[in-house]
């Protein structure tokens, strides 16, 4: 399967902001957009004014890169969502929230995304008792989520489970610390999926020109 193997920190470098593509790093001094905001590269520090397409363009790389999927499946997203009622923006966010590794990390079994792919794809998530080694699973709501029992004594999931108290509070979400579990409540809220902020008009903008 095809993906990125570079430096993340350069992503967020990219990109302007923290992506929280490093996990507990993002919050620390040493996250890279806080020690050099500037984009990596040479020619990184030069002033260069935006195109309106670029802003579009680089807002489209933003979201991409904070969900971990690649051009083609983001673009499938995207069209699935154009052809749902309601603001396709915000029915794209909805199918990316509710992929299965981003599930597994909104819930804290790992510290980011690129982390819970790989809780996944190892067979230590259950979906309704059942297992599911697929991270693009978008999971239903009402769906319960857990890691199987042989699993819960790995020290990378304790640890990031007792974090979830700094991640932002999510309603749609409910897990239940004790029993390595949680529960898909409803769909998700546009307005608690702020971090990074994603400004999705720019997105839906960008493949409608």
């Amino acid at each position: 399967m095809a993906r990125y193997h570079g430096p993340v920190c350069r992503l967020c470098r990219r990109e302007g902001t923290k992506l929280f593509l490093k996990g507990e790093r993002c919050y620390t001094d040493k996250c890279a957009v806080s020690r050099r905001p500037y984009p990596p590269g040479q020619h990184g520090q030069a002033r260069i004014k935006l195109t309106e397409y670029a802003v579009r363009l680089r807002e489209k790389q933003k979201v991409r890169r904070v969900y971990g999927v690649l051009e083609r499946q983001f673009q499938k997203y995207y069209f699935d969502a154009a052809r749902r009622k309601g603001r396709t923006g915000e029915e794209m966010l909805g199918l990316l929230e509710l992929r299965l590794d981003n599930i597994v990390h909104r819930l804290g079994f790992a510290f980011t995304r690129a982390q819970a792919r790989q809780v996944v794809r190892h067979n230590h998530v259950l979906i309704n008792g059942k297992r599911v080694n697929i991270p693009s699973v978008i999971v239903k709501v009402g769906d319960k989520v857990e890691i199987k029992p042989s699993s819960r004594n790995i020290k990378e999931l304790q640890a990031s489970l007792a974090q979830l108290d700094k991640r932002p509070t999510l309603s749609w979400l409910e897990t239940d610390r004790a029993n390595f579990t949680g529960t898909v409540k409803a769909r998700p809220v546009r307005e608690e999926l702020n971090e990074p902020a994603i400004r999705e008009q720019y997105v839906v903008e960008y493949y409608s020109r």
